[in-house]
């Protein structure tokens, strides 16, 4: 693996999108589990401003639990692998209509219903069925929710890590990323993407096709140009940039390294 010192040097010229659960923060056991080091919000927030805005976080989450989990900080992003966008200026805008989800809410309701360590997560335009708890349930529930979407015209099925996510087809985060480079204060810079599982790979490739950098966070296979080894080292990259830029009364005490 790459450390974190070797990871792109950032100046005004670029924009940064960064993928959260994985990447900014380590996973959790279950969603709402997930814990933000303390200073964390605050690094990202000098960031934004070092590069004028153009900073914004892409997930597979709706934007309402980011928004919780790095109050008070209000970002550009990408919610629901980009089913959801939200443009630097606060207005918010939905890629394709929200789906009729009730053939993969029935199927997934089933499962947790017979199999109580599955958890069920609903979402505006989608559906994810997480099964950390019980990984030896993973081929049946990935038969279910694909007997399921061969019901629902215009969606498909995503598989990241311990979870299924029946949701729109032609919706990710590289055609997020794209939709929010054509807005200030992304339009012209230099993207840079960084994360950690294969849902975030399309914004990689379109990191990389725009000119930019992508980076993949963790172990496998990846497009990406460069490596590092968990969100700590992310934290610590975005960190030391921040403080790098600046002025060293802005950035919090707290390290976002726990």
């Amino acid at each position: 693996m790459i450390a974190p010192a070797a990871l792109p040097l950032l100046d005004a010229r670029y924009a940064l999108f960064l993928d959260f659960d994985g990447t900014l923060v380590d996973i959790a056991p279950r969603p709402d589990a997930v814990r933000v080091p303390p200073g964390l919000a605050g690094a990202l927030g000098a960031l934004q401003a070092a590069l004028g805005g153009a900073l914004a976080i892409a997930t597979g989450r709706p934007l309402a639990d980011i928004d919780r989990f790095l109050a008070p900080l209000v970002l550009p992003a990408a919610g629901e692998h980009g089913a959801l966008l939200r443009f630097a200026d606060g207005r918010t805008e939905n890629l394709a209509q929200p789906p009729d989800l009730g053939p993969a809410l029935a199927a997934a309701q089933a499962l947790v219903q017979a199999h109580p360590a599955l958890l069920l997560e609903r979402k505006q335009a989608g559906v994810a069925l997480h099964y950390r708890h019980a990984p030896e349930l993973e081929a049946l529930c990935r038969a279910a929710l694909l007997q399921a979407v061969q019901a629902m015209p215009g969606m498909a099925l995503l598989e990241g890590k311990c979870v299924l996510e029946v949701k729109l087809r032609g919706i990710d985060k590289g055609r997020a990323l794209q939709a929010l480079m054509s807005t200030p204060p992304f339009a012209g810079r230099v993207p840079v993407f960084a994360g950690d599982d294969v849902t975030d790979e399309s914004a990689i490739v379109a990191a990389q096709a725009l000119g930019g950098a992508g980076i993949k966070v963790g172990a496998g296979a990846s497009a990406a140009g460069w490596r590092c080894n968990d969100p700590q080292a992310v934290r610590a990259w975005l960190l030391g940039t921040a403080r790098a830029w600046a002025p060293a009364a802005s950035i919090p005490t707290g390290a976002p390294h726990a």
